[in-house]
């Protein structure tokens, strides 16, 4: 990388500082920014049926007693959330969790759960470009009978928009997809109210609180739970934003902690909305396909609660809301696999920059991987298939299922750091409760993803245990980082912001 000629005194230049010099970040702003990253307009829509399990190729899932699961993985990400938030007070770095994992439990299993965590993301963003191709394909044949460019032709459009999005950078100023998210969150939740109180004295909190209404009662909840810590993926962005909030270490903690209480509401009061908008019958939602939010936003002759134009409403919030979360998620992938190269984890190779300052190469690796997902899609049409949905839904529920666990694993990996890594903690009676809660729900979420899981899912399981073995071998030749953190100096500091890691 070619360095920038001394100024002619010599004297130091004092560092760009993020923000600029205009308006620093209140709480209400970084609180929304990790709420926006975390995507819960998607989540909402396609996460919680894999939550009840009415679209897995196992069974499993906790059923009408969804929000049961949510409400646990809730409980046991907010135990995270604050563990992070004392991180956040101590370390300031790129790496993230992946720090924080080093902190707590050393180089080498720092480096494994680095390596780990960025596959499980990419796994996952794949898994997500072939949704939003197949569900932007499939919405404009049922609304307007346009069927002229097919799922890969939109999947290669998706990767050709995402890879001129990764060269010529994402800028911090993202107030404008920032409000659209949050217009997204309050439309979902204003409907949900709606359906809610359309059903009335109909309406059973009770049941779907209720581990007995679980297929396979408390072991279905866990396979829930799997799903319902993958909800929450992105909470950890504020911590990312500390150079442009205005008191870093009182906001950047309450943003973290109080962006999962937010959107665990969120999660809780809309999934309930769709088991009781179906009448609290898991056999009713399953008929509503990969997303009975949209059944719920059909016309009433259609067994829903809305009509045509908040149908497609919701189509398009939805829509836009996983174009941001795949956005994110790239963008994070390529700065993680760029990070690891510069602390000798991966080849040097990988840590090169364009022109535009970039991480050019680590860019091309998160692009090629898509790629091959694409490819896999489009070829191999039995692969990870759950009959009778679509080929792209199949590899996008493998995919969140490898991204679901693997995230598990890097909490709970994190959560028994802590035990260390913060064990000179002014409150460490709280730092060992919180722990022990993070460890117990995380630990259900694993025990979910491979406890008598059949085949294809429990290969997901299998792939996570390799690549985290693949990472211990790689943290045990590689000569490892020079300092304690990680750090994305070589990017400009505009390049530098929040990033779903």
């Amino acid at each position: 990388m070619t360095h920038s000629p001394a100024t002619p005194t010599d004297a130091p230049v004092e560092p760009t500082k993020l923000g600029g010099s205009g308006r620093k970040l209140t709480l209400v702003d970084v609180v929304a920014q990790s709420v926006g990253f975390m995507g819960p307009v998607f989540s909402i829509a396609f996460l919680v049926p894999l939550v009840m399990g009415i679209i897995s190729a196992t069974g499993n899932g906790a059923g009408i007693a969804a929000p049961l699961s949510i409400a646990i993985a809730a409980v046991g990400i907010l135990a995270v959330a604050w563990l992070v938030a004392e991180y956040a007070k101590r370390i300031q770095a790129a790496g993230a969790l992946y720090d924080y994992v080093t902190d707590g439990l050393g180089q080498k299993i720092g480096a494994a759960a680095g390596f780990l965590y960025y596959v499980g993301v990419m796994a996952l963003g794949a898994g997500l470009l072939v949704l939003i191709a197949g569900t932007i394909h499939d919405t404009l044949a049922s609304e307007f009978e346009f069927t002229r460019i097919p799922v890969t032709g939109w999947a290669i459009i998706l990767l050709v928009f995402i890879a001129i999005v990764m060269f010529f950078g994402v800028a911090l100023s993202t107030r404008f997809q920032l409000v659209l998210a949050l217009l997204s969150v309050v439309t979902v939740l204003l409907f949900s109210l709606y359906v809610i109180k359309q059903v009335g004295s109909a309406n059973d909190v009770a049941s779907t609180f209720n581990p007995n209404n679980a297929p396979g009662g408390w072991s279905g909840i866990a396979f829930g739970i799997v799903y319902g810590v993958l909800l929450f993926t992105g909470f950890e962005t504020a911590a990312n934003l500390g150079e442009e909030t205005a008191h870093p270490k009182r906001d950047i903690p309450r943003a973290i902690v109080t962006s999962v209480v937010v959107v665990a509401v969120f999660y809780i009061v809309v999934s309930y909305a769709q088991v009781a908008g179906y009448g609290f019958s898991l056999d009713n939602i399953g008929k509503a396909a990969s997303a009975p939010l949209f059944g719920l936003g059909a016309a009433p002759e259609d067994g829903g609660f809305g009509g045509p134009t908040m149908l497609r409403l919701l189509e398009l919030v939805v829509i836009l809301d996983m174009l941001a979360v795949l956005i994110g998620i790239s963008v994070a992938s390529s700065r993680g696999i760029f990070a690891m190269s510069r602390d000798h984890r991966f080849p040097s190779v990988l840590g090169k920059v364009s022109r535009r300052g970039t991480p050019l190469n680590a860019s091309g690796v998160v692009l090629v991987f898509f790629a091959i997902w694409i490819v896999l899609t489009r070829q191999l049409p039995g692969l990870f298939a759950i009959p009778p949905y679509p080929h792209y839904f199949a590899m996008f529920n493998f995919g969140s299922a490898f991204g679901g666990l693997a995230l598990a694993v890097i909490y709970l990996l994190l959560c028994v750091g802590a035990l260390r890594g913060l064990r000179d903690h002014a409150r460490f009676p709280i730092v060992v409760l919180t722990a022990v809660v993070g460890i117990l729900v995380t630990g259900a979420a694993v025990f979910g993803a491979i406890y008598k899981v059949p085949a294809p899912t429990i290969y997901a399981a299998y792939g996570v245990g390799i690549v985290l073995l693949l990472g211990l071998i790689l943290a045990a030749v590689a000569k490892g980082p020079q300092t304690a953190h990680t750090s994305f100096e070589e990017l400009p500091v505009f390049e530098q912001g929040p990033v779903k890691l």
